[in-house]
């Protein structure tokens, strides 16, 4: 039996299994169509339809394959309630035993389109969870979409469990920052060099933090707020890394700046080597 085919058979099963109910007529060819996919997917390392269907075992000519995929995610009977949701919630269910990492990320997708997606990271991987599609060029999005794609994301993880939120500097808004933290999450999301602080009585930009301080260095700052809004109290971190030509800001409601760091680069937010780093919080 080929390795193709096995994956195939694995795939197939676990989707049946875990569907709710027991799937018969369209249902089961619809999920028969999705183990295909997948396994096409992870056997290609792809998401293009022609080399998915290279890599799917079924008897019939790639072409054939590459139609019944165009159909199927075409398929307006093809729902996110049916098909997704359910196998998303299972597996955060079994990855709350630990924390769960989500990344809030920004890509270009097709021709004119782009997507904002919040992903759960697993062994260095981003799997997306739910994401909203739009005509346009990469860019902020609207900070209500981020906190809509946050709260479709709360609904599928079980109550308790640890969650940290990750995003870049358009997720530093502080609506989301606000709400984020009323699901009992934590957040470390990377914030702009401009905005503005106040800390200690004083107002000052971010980058007024790197004139204090040399490359190799993080300085946490405590009790901050930030931005005309005085959001917070806060943490502020200031991550220059060795061989950097400037640092990198951070802001979070974790209480450690270590925990906010590491979570950080666990969940690809940050690329930095944090052994030559030396630390203070203020």
């Amino acid at each position: 039996m080929s390795g193709n085919l096995r994956r195939y058979r694995a795939i197939r099963d676990a989707v049946t299994q875990y569907s709710p109910g027991q799937p018969t007529g369209t249902v089961a060819r619809h999920l028969t169509t999705l183990a295909a996919l997948i396994s096409g997917i992870v056997a290609s390392k792809s998401t293009q339809l022609p080399k998915i269907a290279s890599h799917v075992p079924d008897g019939r000519k790639p072409e054939s394959r590459v139609k019944r995929f165009a159909r199927w995610v075409g398929n307006a009977q093809v729902t996110e309630e049916v098909y997704f949701v359910p196998y998303a919630e299972l597996l955060l269910h079994h990855w709350a035993l630990q924390t769960l990492a989500l990344v809030m990320d920004g890509s270009v997708v097709g021709r004119g389109g782009v997507a904002l997606m919040l992903h759960v990271v697993s062994k260095g991987r981003a799997l997306p969870l739910v994401w909203q599609v739009r005509p346009g060029a990469k860019g902020h999005f609207p900070e209500d979409l981020h906190i809509a794609l946050g709260k479709q994301v709360h609904q599928l993880v079980s109550p308790g469990a640890s969650v940290v939120w990750l995003g870049d500097g358009a997720c530093d808004g502080t609506r989301l920052q606000h709400t984020v933290p009323a699901y009992r999450w934590s957040y470390v999301v990377r914030t702009g060099s401009h905005i503005t602080v106040v800390w200690d009585g004083d107002r000052f930009r971010c980058e007024t933090v790197a004139s204090c301080i040399k490359p190799g260095t993080l300085v946490a700052l405590r009790d901050v707020r930030m931005t005309a809004e005085a959001y917070g109290p806060i943490m502020l971190l200031c991550c220059w890394a060795k061989g950097y030509k400037a640092p990198l800001y951070l802001v979070t409601n974790m209480a450690s700046a270590d925990e906010a760091c590491r979570a950080s680069v666990d969940g690809g937010l940050l690329s930095l080597p944090l052994g030559p780093l030396s630390g203070c919080a203020l």
